[in-house]
């Protein structure tokens, strides 16, 4: 896995400055210790870090064509590649090396922006043709690797691998996106194409930038691919026969690596399929693997991970996370770059840390859920359609409304009696209740919490309009798709695989996601809401198909999620800490919140009144962040 940076000046050849995009390119090295590589022309500078997976003597970038004319700094793996070497030799094309790079240059030159559709991995590159004075920016379809970029004044444009690439330059703007602070109050992330600044974004998953120094213009994402359920839908034959060898397949595509290569395994289903799959592939020699335990039990899988360690012989490694560290709160704040406030960044970061002890190529089974239904949200989702379609909306406003205001916030009762947030989600339509139930804090909490400086600036702006847009490209009207989509297109990039991203890249350690095969995807995305869940039980087809290759009690126990006893630490050893955070100066300071309701978040938790825990977590990390980035 590598960090690529670069600057392009689209108006004029004035020389890029060495020793910014130098500092740019080395504020990522841990994203590549193994080697730099710069590039410098007319008005144009590409630079790159380089963790050597595939031809480690070979490869190295910036990477050109024959001619010279043509250059690439990418970041990621193209696993067709030497499909692709044999195609584009038989075009005419002479390849140098023995990598997956080269393939990119060749298949710019014989098929343009329609390169990205013959690339299988994950991918954020640039390529830049100075024949044509063109640079393209491409992003893969889920987007597994990340891509940032922003305009300067005078029409500079800077991209990199890490909001901190663009940060690093003198002159980029660090003005706040007032939305993005919304968005991340909802979510706990600043959903694509946005950052926490106004000047800088993400390119979207399966989009591209083209941007041509002779027509100089307004900088536009071009989509490239999407999910599409408008395909027949599978049989149940079909889905039993090739669930597994597809996936299998995925699997297999992604063990070509000339450095140690591992797994990550949880104990839940996903990590522990991706594991059994690897043990039938790779026979001849042990899988290595590492979990990562609690002293909680509460939170502790590593009695499953074990297990399946067990049965497929791996070499197994397990690391623990105690109740009390909290060490790594400072560091994930300057490691995100912007506020994130997913606290299994925790236990992300030390497996990461962990596995890359042993191996410098890990899999893991990211994507499960989004892609057979996994999430208890999506059923809770299911069932309040069915009332929805029942009563007028009308009706469940007037009913529903006030009983979601006036019920109160059982949080340590038991669950089913726990029916505040249900009220409210019924009251609202299908997306605006989807929001309400994915929510960090609901709108009437972000409305006590924001500031009347902050609200100005919102002007009315609402983080469900994220979930309106994306919606309105999704095409179906099955109920359960809509948010597995909605998920694949916010959840999924802009939590889930940022999480990953940024931990594994920490530690110079390459993630591979099987699950996430663009093929696989498009196939998966054709299985029959009705064999996803079944009898309340999410993933029932992709549980069906393990059957004979994992344990009934890894296969069938209640979810427990990547979590960390953020309430517990919250009201014992944090709570000094959370404290000077949420009166520091910084948050202060801001001028973004009131005040007097973070206090009453904090009381309210301290005397177990309500857990608000997440809200808690997430002031805390932006206060971390605006300190960090914005003092």
């Amino acid at each position: 896995m590598c960090g690529i940076a670069g600057i392009l000046h689209l108006q004029d050849n004035e020389q890029v400055d060495s020793n910014i995009l130098t500092r740019m390119n080395t504020i990522q090295s841990h994203r590549g210790p193994d080697a730099d590589g710069f590039h410098y022309e007319a008005g144009l500078g590409l630079a790159h870090r380089r963790l050597s997976i595939i031809d480690i003597a070979g490869s190295h970038q910036p990477l050109f064509n024959e001619t010279g004319d043509v250059a690439v700094v990418f970041n990621g793996e193209i696993y067709n590649f030497a499909e692709l070497t044999t195609e584009l030799t038989a075009k005419g094309h002479v390849f140098a090396t023995h990598g997956d790079t080269e393939t990119i240059v060749h298949a710019w030159e014989e098929w343009g922006v329609d390169c990205v559709q013959h690339f299988r991995g994950m991918f954020a590159f640039a390529i830049w043709d100075r024949n044509k004075q063109q640079l393209f920016l491409a992003r893969d379809r889920l987007g597994i690797k990340p891509l940032f970029y922003a305009l300067l004044p005078g029409n500079k444009l800077l991209f990199g691998s890490e909001l901190k690439v663009i940060t690093a330059h003198p002159q980029f703007n660090k003005a706040l996106y007032y939305p993005g602070i919304e968005q991340y109050f909802t979510f706990g992330y600043i959903a694509e194409p946005n950052t926490i600044y106004a000047n800088a974004f993400k390119l979207n998953p399966g989009h591209y930038l083209l941007l041509d120094k002779r027509q100089p213009q307004t900088i536009q994402q071009q989509q490239y691919w999407d999910v599409d359920f408008s395909a027949p839908a599978l049989s149940a034959t079909e889905v039993q026969e090739q669930l597994l060898p597809r996936l299998k397949e995925a699997v297999d595509i992604r063990l070509i690596a000339e450095v140690p290569l591992g797994a990550f395994l949880s104990g839940g289903v996903d990590s522990s399929a991706i594991v059994a799959l690897m043990a039938q592939l790779q026979q001849d020699k042990a899988v290595n693997t590492c979990s990562i335990g609690f002293d909680d039990k509460r939170f502790d899988e590593s009695d499953y991970a074990n297990k399946v360690a067990s049965q497929y012989h791996t070499n197994h490694r397990t690391g623990l996370v105690d109740g009390n560290d909290f060490s790594l709160v400072d560091k994930l704040a300057g490691l995100y770059d912007e506020p994130y406030a997913d606290s299994s960044a925790i236990p992300t970061y030390r497996v990461c840390q962990l596995a890359r002890q042993h191996v410098t190529v890990a899999l893991s089974g990211d994507g499960g859920d989004e892609l057979f239904a996994g999430y208890r949200r999506y059923r809770f989702q299911l069932h309040e359609e069915k009332m929805r379609a029942m009563l007028p909306a009308t009706l469940r406003r007037n009913l529903f409304g006030p009983l979601g205001r006036i019920y109160p916030k059982l949080d340590w009762a038991p669950r089913f009696v726990r029916a505040k947030t249900t009220f409210q989600s019924l009251a609202n339509s299908a997306l605006a209740g989807y929001c309400d139930t994915v929510s960090i804090m609901r709108p009437q909490a972000r409305a006590q919490l924001f500031s009347p400086l902050l609200k100005q600036q919102l002007a009315g702006y609402q983080a469900t309009e994220v979930f309106q847009r994306h919606a309105a490209r999704a095409n179906t009207d099955d109920a359960l798709k809509l948010v597995q989509y909605l998920d694949m297109k916010t959840y999924l990039p802009g939590d889930i695989l940022t999480k990953v991203d940024r931990a594994s890249m920490a530690h110079s350690l390459e993630v591979r996601v099987p699950i996430l095969d663009h093929r696989y995807v498009e196939w998966a995305s054709r299985i029959p809401s009705a064999m996803n869940i079944q009898q309340q039980q999410g993933k029932a087809a992709f549980k069906q198909a393990l059957e004979p290759h994992l344990p009934h009690d890894i296969l069938y126990r209640k979810k427990m999620g990547f979590a960390v006893p953020v309430a517990a630490w919250f009201r014992g050893p944090l709570r000094e800490a959370l404290q000077q955070a949420l009166c520091s100066e910084a948050l202060a300071d801001s001028g973004l919140f009131n005040q007097a309701y973070i206090q009453q978040l904090y009381q309210q938790h301290q005397s177990g009144q309500h857990d608000h825990s997440s809200a808690l977590w997430s002031l805390l990390m932006f206060s971390h962040f605006y300190r960090q980035q914005m003092g």
